[in-house]
């Protein structure tokens, strides 16, 4: 085996509180095999912070493209929660990229969807017509190089292991 810790890392993820068995049928990832690179942005979240994907470089980030009016979107946010939890203590980025809409919109939503980690405002849409995007919400693995590894169409539950797990092993990779 390539890395003989992976295993290990694997059954730990498993076992990790927080996160879920998965509903049926919806976890896949789609491998990009080409791995192209991921278009750099610099978007402001709802502190004020600015966040450049370049800045992430040499961890695996999670790019999420959303809005607050989208169904799958707002039922996926509480996972991506429960899974941040679990990436920040594994050296992960998450980035949630609202599409289209303003601060005020996005403050608004996080009153019945609280959660911490960043809220990127992407107000022209700029970012989201860079980016291979098929709909809303659509999720990148970006890898710690800085290229895209995974995609996902559609919403899903963040917090499965059937979608850490290949987060985990591009870490591994470094």
């Amino acid at each position: 085996m390539r890395h003989p810790g992976i295993l290990l890392s694997i059954l730990l993820l498993l076992l990790s509180l927080g996160l879920q068995a998965a509903p049926p049928g919806r976890q896949t990832l789609t491998p990009l095999e080409d791995r192209p690179p991921a278009p750099d942005f610099e978007l402001t979240d709802l502190d004020g912070r600015v966040h450049r994907l370049s800045d992430y470089r040499g961890k695996v980030v999670i790019v999420n493209f959303w809005a607050t009016w989208c169904p799958p979107c707002r039922e996926e946010m509480p996972s991506m929660q429960r899974a941040w939890n679990w990436l920040q203590k594994n050296d992960m980025q998450l980035l949630a990229i609202n599409v289209g809409e303003n601060e005020d919109q996005v403050f608004e939503f996080t009153a019945n969807y609280p959660v911490d980690f960043p809220l990127l405002l992407d107000e022209d849409s700029s970012v989201i017509e860079r980016w291979p995007v098929r709909g809303l919400p659509t999720t990148f693995i970006v890898d710690t190089r800085g290229r895209l590894a995974y995609r996902a169409i559609g919403g899903r539950a963040w917090d499965s292991p059937e979608l850490l797990i290949p987060a985990r092993a591009l870490q591994l990779e470094r």
